[in-house]
């Protein structure tokens, strides 16, 4: 995609450089500036992963294109200066949750920009500077975006189970499904519903058919929690009290509930159709099972209503 840079030609002067003695400070920087890149893809793969809407995954994606593009040509422009292989490694490590990851990525994105025209004022190559400081206006892009999504990240966590890439509804829409993955969603899935539940209880009085189910949904995460720790998957933070919306009405409750269910019917036969290991495939057909008879329970609810 980025061949057209690859065989770029400095100059003869220019492949001296890391041989010059004021010139070590931009070799130095140039790594310096590959290995942020290299960190900032890491990062947004991770935040991309846990952003809580399609449209804001996407941009995190977009973004995160932009600075391959980066890392490739500083890279590139390395080995023609030195004649060497850059190394790489991440010298920044990203927060582990979503709002204290893109407050992190807005700082260090204010920070390229800086860093970037530092280097492009260090050089008197045209194309070196070019570079750099076209990366300088994509960083301060990044900026604005990685703001907007802060100040918005309460709106923007404050959705139903409609959110395409957390619980049940995340599961389904995945291209494609790793086992990690698959323990994570189911989680997400009982941890949302114990939330739900707890807020139609406090809403409405007590329901015997939400108590009981909502009992059960604890079984559930206490029939999940081992598996991560067997198979070493981390745990991450349950933030399902952010997807939370209360029902207008105990009707509008049993119909949410009937279409959770469904959805999480269809999660668990997505999973059993992998080949997983036996006691995990056991969990799921316990909590598949589980969930047709939530059905049938809140469907029977729905028609009383």
């Amino acid at each position: 995609m980025y061949s057209s840079h690859k065989h770029y030609q400095y100059g003869t002067q220019n492949n001296a450089y890391y041989r010059m003695p004021n010139e070590y400070q931009l070799i130095k920087d140039i790594q310096k500036a590959i290995n942020a890149e290299f960190s900032a893809i890491a990062c947004y793969e991770n935040l991309a992963y846990m952003a809580p809407t399609n449209d804001v995954k996407q941009r995190i994606i977009e973004i995160q294109q932009d600075e391959k593009r980066h890392f490739e040509e500083f890279s590139n422009i390395y080995k023609q200066l030195t004649g060497q292989q850059p190394t790489y490694q991440i010298i920044e490590e990203c927060p582990e949750y979503y709002k204290a990851g893109i407050e992190f990525a807005f700082k260090d994105e204010q920070k390229a920009v800086d860093f970037y025209l530092d280097i492009a004022d260090q050089t008197k190559d045209s194309f070196i500077k070019d570079r750099f400081i076209r990366a300088a206006a994509d960083e301060q892009n990044h900026a604005v975006w990685f703001m907007y999504f802060v100040l918005n990240v309460t709106d923007s966590f404050k959705v139903s189970r409609q959110v395409e890439n957390y619980e049940a509804k995340g599961a389904l829409s995945a291209i494609t499904l790793i086992f990690s993955q698959m323990l994570t969603y189911a989680l997400q899935d009982e941890y949302l519903a114990q939330a739900r539940y707890d807020n139609i209880l406090e809403t409405f009085g007590d329901i015997p058919t939400f108590t009981r189910i909502k009992q059960a949904e604890m079984r559930h995460i206490s029939a999940l929690l081992p598996l991560f720790e067997r198979y070493q998957v981390p745990l991450q933070e349950d933030i399902s009290q952010n997807f939370v919306t209360t029902p207008e009405s105990i009707k509008k409750a049993f119909g949410a509930g009937v279409q959770g269910e469904i959805e999480n019917i269809s999660m668990y036969e997505r999973f059993l159709s992998y080949d997983l290991p036996a006691d995990v495939s056991v969990v799921f057909q316990q909590l598949r099972n589980a969930s047709l008879n939530h059905l049938a329970a809140f469907e029977r609810g729905l028609a009383r209503c």
